[in-house]
């Protein structure tokens, strides 16, 4: 598999997310997605850039591995999250697989009830 994959899976484990979900957001079959990946192949230019648009990530990190620079308000922002949540991402680090999933589903019906 190749690196650009790699990183895709990455993604959409870290979303709670599979193939599926990013063949149906991007509007491709999951075939498409199995051939690319069977043939190590990094995707053409727009497939790429949905791919990353879906995952929320640059496409410069899916080919290259790197993202590219943030301005510095950006990485304030990032900072103050982290501050803010620093304790509740410690907590749920601890948990096992099925608690996290169980805690990304609440936190997920809350945010809907918003």
């Amino acid at each position: 598999m190749s690196n650009f994959w790699q990183r895709v899976d990455e993604e959409l484990e870290y979303l709670g997310k599979n193939r599926t979900y990013l063949a149906s957001k991007c509007g491709f079959s999951l075939t498409n997605i199995g051939l690319g990946i069977k043939r190590g192949s990094t995707p053409s230019a727009d497939t790429a850039v949905k791919i990353a648009n879906t995952l929320g990530v640059s496409v410069e990190y899916l080919v290259m591995g790197e993202e590219k620079a943030v301005d510095a308000k950006e990485v304030q922002n990032r900072l103050q999250l982290y501050r803010k949540y620093h304790e509740l991402i410690s907590d749920c680090e601890k948990l096992t697989v099925k608690e996290q999933k169980a805690v990304k589903n609440l936190a997920k019906v809350l945010g809907e009830e918003l």
